[in-house]
């Protein structure tokens, strides 16, 4: 199984900029799609930004486009998320997952602990 580890959030003033990394286990074959979402209290989960595995195509959330940018590593199994011109509204737990299947038929089947991103105003 797919195991993903993130890491990189903390605390920022509103404008800095944080990074966040997604680790995932040497099991990579089977993933097609890896995401980011984010939940802040007492919301749902949301979409934040994607990336296909193999072709490094990008889709992202309307909100976080021009600030937020994912990329991957493929030879470190590892995705990023650099997030700049923060908001006190981007603060959430951010969780990174893995989804299988293809792009007519794509499931999110692994996710990360989450991290915590916390932007003051």
């Amino acid at each position: 199984q797919v195991q993903l580890v993130e890491s990189g959030g903390g605390l920022v003033q509103a404008g800095g900029s944080l990074r966040l990394s997604c680790a995932a286990s040497r099991r990579t074959n089977s993933i097609y799609r890896m995401g980011w979402f984010r939940r802040a209290p007492g919301k749902e989960r949301e979409f934040v930004a994607a990336i296909n595995w193999s072709d490094g195509n990008t889709y992202y959330k309307d909100s976080v486009k021009g600030r937020f940018t994912i990329s991957r590593d493929n030879a470190k199994s590892t995705v990023y998320l650099q997030m700049n011109s923060l908001k006190p509204e981007d603060t959430a737990v951010y969780y990174c997952a893995a989804a299988r299947g293809g792009p007519y038929s794509l499931t999110y089947d692994y996710w990360g602990q989450g991290t915590q991103v916390t932007v003051s105003s």
